[in-house]
């Protein structure tokens, strides 16, 4: 999907859900800016507010690419950023603290993901906020929350990595005598606090319409990767420990090509893995009479009579043939099979930002999934350049004129 498309342009006339809400983003790197920006492709309005020196520290992640001026922008800010505008602002002196103070009654949403507490200090905490806009929903993600009584680890800084952590994953995932596997899907410990946040967002704006009032969502992302990792206490609390997850057969095996997984976790399943990898015998087998005998007998049995089953299939074809007896397997895709995997394009979930520095290839941004019959896909804008549109916002919402603008501009208060 291209910049500037609409991928079902029968349903651009509804509007979108959003249409008329307003956010002002505090923010940086990828556990609010992902949220901000699935509120933007559902018709929010989003300002981001960024840093003189540098902006968003997304913009200094690795692998970038060079803006128009030169500058680089990373490939963290690069996915998280489409369809902001961007505003520079020094929040660390008093008359950029102000500029924010005014321009927050003219937003629906403050959204920031500084370190618990730091806003506060700088004069911008929910107290601040919601002094000059009562009904102002404030939203904080952090890592650890900023609510009352502190978590003891409230003052520690957090990355994705850190809660995942944290979350008991990692050691329950981790193999004997070997280190944890450090972020193995990506910046989960990320996008799922920002999913949480878009969450609480959404319903703090329906309790604002109910009631006319605004109120605090505070998102940690410990209590976010301790949602997604439910397996870890809820086994725990059922009797299984150190990473067991009880007799099921979910592993990957190999194909001609490559690696495909399947999982069996029910005796109907079973009796149709056999019977497709020419083992019908199995199923009167006592070995195989029970769960835990199909992982006594997974290395010696199973698994090389699936393996020599599929050595004459590709993982696709294996993962087809498993899928069509009503199995759940399903190949393990390489990067590059991802890009170009028709399920992928089918839905749109890849965005192709052409580069500013002259590279062939484009940025490729994953899409919005919360498909809506109603609600147009597109069109997408591309991510700001740094302080592109500090003069738009402030002249537009504040009416500050270009003299006092210069004056701003020279005293370093905006960029």
């Amino acid at each position: 999907m291209q910049l500037g498309d609409v991928a079902n342009p029968e349903a651009v006339s509804y509007g979108k859900p959003l249409d008329g809400v307003r956010v002002l983003a505090l923010e940086q790197m990828q556990a609010l800016p992902f949220a901000t920006q699935l509120l933007s492709r559902l018709g929010a309005d989003v300002v981001k507010i960024e840093a003189p020196n540098g902006g968003d520290s997304g913009r200094g992640s690795l692998p970038a690419m060079k803006d128009p001026e030169g500058r680089a922008v990373g490939a963290t800010f690069l996915r998280n950023n489409l369809n902001k505008r961007s505003v520079v602002v020094d929040l660390k002196q008093p008359k950029g603290r102000d500029l924010v103070l005014a321009l927050v009654p003219r937003f629906d949403v403050v959204a920031e993901n500084f370190k618990a507490g730091a806003l506060a200090r700088l004069g911008l905490g929910y107290a601040d906020v919601s002094a000059v806009h009562p009904g102002v929903v404030y939203a904080s993600v952090s890592g650890f929350g900023n609510g009352v009584p502190r978590s003891p680890y409230a003052d520690w800084p957090a990355y994705a990595s850190v809660a995942e952590a944290m979350s008991g994953i990692y050691e329950f995932k981790r193999t004997d005598g070997e280190p944890p596997v450090i972020s193995p899907v990506g910046g989960l410990g990320d996008i799922s606090a920002a999913l949480f946040a878009c969450i609480g967002v959404l319903a703090a704006l329906r309790h604002r319409d109910a009631t006319g009032q605004g109120q605090y969502v505070d998102i940690s992302m410990l209590d976010a990767m301790v949602a997604m990792t439910d397996i870890v206490p809820n086994f725990w609390s059922m009797g299984l420990r150190n990473g067991a997850i009880g007799p099921v057969l979910m592993t990957g095996f190999r194909a001609s090509d490559g690696w495909f997984m399947l999982q069996v976790g029910r005796e109907h399943q079973f009796a149709a893995l056999a019977e497709i990898v020419g083992h019908p015998e199995w199923v009167g087998d006592p070995r195989f009479a029970s769960r835990q005998g199909w992982l006594d007998h997974l290395e010696t049995d199973i698994r090389p009579a699936i393996e020599e089953w599929a050595s004459g299939r590709t993982k696709l074809a294996a993962a087809e043939a498993l899928s069509t007896a009503g199995l759940p397997a399903g190949p393990c895709l390489s990067d590059e099979e991802v890009v170009h995997d028709p399920h992928v394009a089918l839905r749109n979930m890849l965005v192709e930002l052409p580069r500013s520095d002259g590279v062939a290839q484009a940025v490729l941004i994953p899409g919005n999934p919360v498909k809506l019959s109603k609600v147009a896909e597109g069109p997408e804008r591309r991510v700001p350049w740094l302080g592109e549109h500090t003069d738009q916002v402030l002249r537009d919402e504040l009416g500050v004129g270009d003299d006092e603008r210069r004056a701003l501009r020279e005293a370093g208060v905006i960029g």
